[in-house]
């Protein structure tokens, strides 16, 4: 087993449908996950991943900085703030429970490295639900968030382009596969844009430093739908992820 240990946390969904035929009515549900490309990529670029989908977040999401601290990296893939902030025992028993998103900003200002990485719930997301904006999450990512529903939506597909050399884009294509969507903010005083989308100028991929820990943002998912197809059979897909987590974990750069 490896040393090198990331935790992957949210990239799943239920789905509850109604279907109406005539007087009759019956439902059905579906529960999916999002992380299988991006986890492969990590597990292949040598790290162990442990991964906690949304509906299981809220009870085993790390409490202390015992449980946080056995990983180099954390990554939160399209999972709200309320899920993190109201474990169980808060929300159904009044019990006080850790804050968790300031239990993130501790782990990184103690040396590890944390990746937000876009969707739906990320950032501030559709109709600002995901809810990070002026919280210590914010504080440590090296971007400046929207206090309003963050999606920008390019159903005509938009191909991010690397704008500065890193280690992190190192032997990558400038120009990347197509993307359906993303979430909009601005760098910070101490974010790096390496990425931007070119039809808007906006920030696609921005890394940073925060106390001793690293810290970086991806606009957009790594998985459908907003990561397309071309996007997650990219034959750089898993050098893309690998050497994103290999900085931020410090093991390269």
């Amino acid at each position: 087993m490896s040393d090198k240990k990331v935790l992957l946390v949210g990239e799943s969904w239920e789905t509850f449908s109604t279907h109406i035929k005539g007087f009759d009515t019956f439902y059905t549900s579906k529960y999916e996950e999002g992380a299988e490309w991006l986890i492969e990529a990590l597990e292949n670029a040598g790290y162990d991943v442990d991964f906690i989908p949304n509906h299981r977040a809220s009870s085993e999401f790390p409490t202390s900085e015992e449980e946080i601290n056995k990983y180099q990296v954390l990554i939160l893939s399209d999972i709200g703030a309320n899920t993190l902030l109201l474990h169980p025992d808060t929300f159904e028993k009044s019990i006080p429970t850790a804050n968790r998103l300031k239990l993130i900003k501790k782990f990184v200002e103690d040396g590890g490295g944390f990746l937000m990485i876009g969707g739906y719930l990320s950032f501030q997301g559709i109709d600002g639900k995901a809810r990070y904006k002026d919280t210590p999450v914010e504080e440590v990512l090296p971007i400046k968030m929207k206090s309003v529903d963050d999606r920008m939506e390019v159903p005509e597909g938009m191909y991010p382009e690397i704008i500065k050399e890193h280690v992190i884009t190192a032997g990558l294509d400038k120009k990347w596969p197509m993307f359906l969507g993303y979430n909009q903010f601005t760098a910070d005083e101490n974010g790096v844009v390496l990425a931007e989308s070119r039809e808007n100028n906006d920030p696609f991929l921005v890394a940073g430093e925060f106390k001793k820990g690293r810290t970086a943002a991806f606009a957009s998912d790594c998985a459908p739908h907003w990561g397309s197809s071309d996007f997650i059979e990219w034959n750089q897909y898993g050098k893309l992820w690998g050497q994103l987590i290999d900085w931020l974990s410090g093991e390269i750069g």
